[in-house]
């Protein structure tokens, strides 16, 4: 009998935090660059929210705050968490997103690494940033900055901040 074959398979499903502020140009979200040599030379509809693989017996919201503090570093701070709902990209992936005030300054950045056989077929490995950037953009910039499938939670978030304010009145 042969042998049964078992491969590691990726988690189709992520959880993140957009996390926002009412800044000097109105509400501003907080957006990540990913590291690595893929994505040094991308930038318009590469950027993202800190999010990562969630397993089935993970509860997506501890996931999404863990997420955060790897990829941002120790200084990264998010308040309560509000589900924005799920979305699918391109790939297929699923990303479960929260919403939540957060405080950081993006020059405090200090991502948690990854390693990659660099450049191909070398047989030399080396260690990328997860994340090579982080940057605070008001909505509409932000658009243009994130990927595709992830620029619906910029308008879920607005919903829940508007009637937010409005509660507030």
């Amino acid at each position: 009998m042969a042998a049964l074959k078992t491969t590691s398979r990726r988690s189709t499903t992520s959880a993140g935090v957009l996390a926002y502020r009412n800044g000097a140009r109105g509400l501003e979200v907080l957006l990540v660059h990913p590291g690595g040599p893929f994505w040094r030379k991308k930038d318009g509809g590469a950027w993202s929210i800190p999010k990562g693989e969630i397993d089935d017996a993970d509860a997506p919201e501890q996931v999404a705050r863990r997420e955060f503090a790897e990829e941002l570093g120790p200084s990264a701070s998010i308040g309560p968490l509000r589900p924005l709902g799920d979305i699918r990209q391109r790939g297929g992936k699923r990303v479960i997103a929260f919403a939540g005030e957060g405080h950081f300054d993006p020059a405090a950045l200090i991502s948690n690494t990854f390693e990659i056989e660099w450049p191909p077929r070398t047989g030399r490995r080396q260690s990328f940033p997860e994340v090579d950037r982080a940057e605070r953009f008001d909505i509409e910039f932000a658009r243009t900055k994130m990927l595709s499938a992830q620029v619906e939670l910029l308008d879920r978030l607005s919903a829940i901040v508007t009637v937010a304010e409005n509660d507030k009145k």
